[in-house]
């Protein structure tokens, strides 16, 4: 469907790493994202008919967005320009602009700018590009890690098809990784290293869906292989080495952020202790801030939990209090300790609930006064107003409890926000709540019958 994109002969060109001379040149070559690139789909058809258009490609890193945005410009006879918002300002970006105007003018080829880390512009240079898409000027094709829908003005989402990126499986990097040992112009064939698939696995798992960081740390491995068995072996305490600091995807701040912290929580919430250690283990695992974990921690112990067993949050604040104390790894064990133990324990959102309907009664009914009765009459002027007047101290009462007596104000004390589950310690709170119901009903209905 189109020549390569890179020179046969790398003999005399500058250093490149290896995932950059291994960089695809045509579709036959590119690995991964079939539910966009075969026939049929989409982007495959919009490549096959030289119909490009613009778009958002989002995915993680190393699925080649890069590699996809060339291609199209390649099969298409495009111009090609590119920014990164990293490094881009104002000056780069009118100088693209003019670059396009230029080719436009001059009837030439159609100009596709690609535009890396595009969530990184803030509103005005996002904006910037909108009256050169509509117009014609320039295809834009922009390349981010960051879900478009929060990142990414409506205005440039309304003129680009976003695609959805998905990590590179297991099998896809080992393909790259025998790709790579087997091409002798770009990779590394004419080293003849020999790696057999449990090596080649161990790699692919270690990279994590990143084709990009499969070649890097097969780069470095190439330069520790040694002589055996006819051809170049590697260690298996060398590639140990290479990948021993390596973090699963785990992008703070980012959609992979949000969407293991989601996982956890509803893994909790779900009751499913296998499911909770796994998703805290993998943000662990991952990079994130053990602290952080804590706090979500307790905030479940109170949102899914509550008064179906109180000693959740406890142990929740143990567990943050022993990390603070031991750090890591030692104390990861004690948050472990607490994650299980809110997904094994009784559920209740019955607090979580209750807080949040009291919150809106509070928004609708404004400020209401604290009735006469519960008010304190700390002062001769507070005695005058009856103040504390016809208060009743519900411990001088049978069964500690002051039936018929009312506690809200005047105009919402019918209301009721707090419901007890059936679940835990809260069966004996709903079974409490149903009794105290039962003997103001009768104090009231005495009060009625007088």
């Amino acid at each position: 469907m189109s020549t390569s994109l890179f020179p046969e002969d790398f003999s005399d060109a500058p250093y490149q790493p290896l995932a950059a001379r291994l960089r695809p040149g045509n579709l036959q070559e590119f690995v991964g994202q079939e539910h966009l690139l075969s026939p049929g789909k989409s982007i495959f058809e919009a490549i096959e008919n030289r119909l490009p258009h613009s778009m958002i490609l989002w995915g993680p890193p190393g699925v080649g967005k890069t590699t996809l945005a060339r291609l199209i410009a390649s099969v298409c006879d495009c111009h090609f320009e590119s920014l990164s918002a990293v490094l881009a300002g104002v000056k780069e970006i009118r100088a693209t602009i003019e670059q396009a105007r230029f080719h436009q003018a001059n009837g030439s080829r159609k100009t596709i700018l690609f535009v890396d880390e595009v969530h990184r512009f803030n509103k005005a240079q996002q904006d910037a590009f909108l009256p050169h898409i509509e117009n014609g000027t320039l295809l834009f094709i922009g390349a981010t890690t960051e879900n478009p829908s929060f990142e990414l003005n409506n205005a440039l989402l309304s003129r680009a098809r976003v695609y959805l990126l998905k990590p590179l499986t297991e099998a896809n990097l080992v393909g790259v990784i025998e790709k790579a040992l087997q091409d002798e112009e770009r990779g590394l064939g004419r080293l003849n290293i020999d790696l057999s698939l449990e090596q080649k696995q161990l790699l692919a798992r270690a990279a994590d869906g990143d084709a990009r960081r499969t070649l890097n740390y097969l780069e470095v491995l190439s330069d520790m292989a040694e002589p055996g068995n006819g051809n170049r072996v590697i260690a298996d305490e060398h590639i140990a080495q290479v990948v021993e600091e390596t973090y699963r995807r785990f992008d703070k701040g980012g959609d992979s952020f949000y969407e293991q912290i989601s996982a956890l929580h509803k893994s909790v919430r779900g009751s499913s202790p296998d499911a909770t250690l796994y998703w805290l283990t993998r943000m662990l695992d991952g990079g994130c801030d053990p602290l952080y974990i804590a706090r979500r921690l307790t905030r479940m112990a109170s949102e899914d939990i509550g008064l179906a067993d109180p000693r959740a949050m406890q142990i929740c604040l143990s567990g943050w209090d022993i990390y603070t104390r031991l750090g890591s790894p030692e104390g990861e064990l004690a948050l472990a300790q607490a994650a299980v133990y809110l997904a094994s324990a009784p559920k209740s959102n019955a607090i979580y609930e209750a807080y949040g309907s009291v919150r809106k009664a509070v928004a609708e009914h404004g400020s209401l006064e604290v009735p006469l009765h519960l008010r304190n009459a700390s002062t001769s002027l507070g005695k005058e107003l009856g103040y504390g007047e016809e208060y009743r101290y519900a411990h001088d009462e049978e069964e500690a409890f002051a039936a018929g007596e009312n506690y809200l104000p005047e105009s919402i004390q019918q209301e009721q926000f707090y419901f007890p589950r059936d679940s835990g310690l809260e069966i004996r709170i709903k079974e409490k709540m149903a009794r105290f119901r039962e003997l103001n009903a009768s104090a009231k209905n005495k009060r009625y019958d007088k």
